[in-house]
């Protein structure tokens, strides 16, 4: 198999820096980018190409970016839409995890269909299935990105283009840190004490989190290249990462399967009558 190129948002922390090391093994190219390139020296170090990229940037300045980002190593194979915001502000969230990829993956896209092969990766979250109290915002914006990518999907596949709509619970990064996490107590009485318990959960799982990340970026690298865990398979849409994922997943259909057959009669019922 001939060396991929990739590009990935949000390469500071978390699963960014840890995808680019995977990439890099695997013996694929990488573009390492951040909003500050200052803190992916060591990336650079290590083999990757390195840019600045705000995805919350004007559609025309990221795409001056990625054309730069393509004239690098000449192609682009792979984009990994990670770079996310976790609480504070709605706007700030969605204008992050939603419009950010979008902006990225809409400057990506014509070369990919120029080429007629691609695939776009969307690092989603557990909270795209199940969203968690005080926390609307991120939820939010996850169960809208992974709206727009199973349309794209549907939209690209017949092109030859794939996508993939990634769902990691819970897992050791600086994702719950301080200077990732922006928690605020709520200003509404009936909220307060539930607010500050949801805080309090927030603090004790940062860097007490079951999944490894090192684990689950293998896992999304091993989808892409169709090797691996994922060889021989038929490569999903979407996949989870982590045990907790599964089950709130697992649980969420379960209910719904329920939900539907409880309540089958009112729902078909509402069809025009023959």
């Amino acid at each position: 198999m001939a060396p991929l190129v990739w590009l990935v948002t949000g390469c500071s922390s978390g699963f960014g820096r840890e995808f680019v090391h995977e990439i890099l093994k695997s013996g694929d190219k990488v573009i390492a980018t951040a909003r500050r390139p200052e803190t992916l020296e060591d990336l650079k170090k290590a083999g990757a190409a390195v840019l600045q990229l705000d995805v919350t940037w004007d559609q025309e300045r990221i795409n001056e970016t990625i054309n730069n980002a393509i004239a690098i190593y000449g192609q682009l194979d792979v984009l990994i839409n990670n770079a996310a915001y976790v609480l504070g502000d709605f706007r700030d969230a969605f204008e992050t995890n939603v419009f950010g990829p979008l902006k990225v993956t809409k400057a990506a896209l014509p070369h990919m269909r120029a080429r007629k092969t691609g695939t776009n990766v969307f690092i989603s979250s557990i909270s795209g299935w199940s969203g968690m109290e005080f926390n609307a915002g991120y939820a939010g914006t996850k169960f809208a990105l992974e709206g727009m990518a199973e349309s794209l999907n549907r939209e690209v596949r017949p092109l030859g283009l794939r996508t993939l709509i990634i769902e990691p619970g819970f897992f050791r990064t600086d994702l719950l840190s301080q200077g990732n996490l922006k928690t605020t107590e709520s200003s509404i009485p009936d909220y307060a004490e539930a607010s500050k318990a949801f805080n309090r959960l927030l603090a004790e799982k940062n860097h007490a989190q079951a999944g490894d990340p090192k684990k689950g970026v293998a896992v999304v690298v091993d989808l892409v290249r169709q090797e691996g865990v994922a060889k021989g398979k038929k490569v999903p849409v979407r996949m989870a990462l982590g045990q907790d994922a599964y089950e709130v997943i697992k649980g969420k259909c379960r209910k719904t399967i329920e939900l539907l057959e409880d309540w089958k009669d009112v729902i078909s019922g509402t069809d025009l009558d023959a």
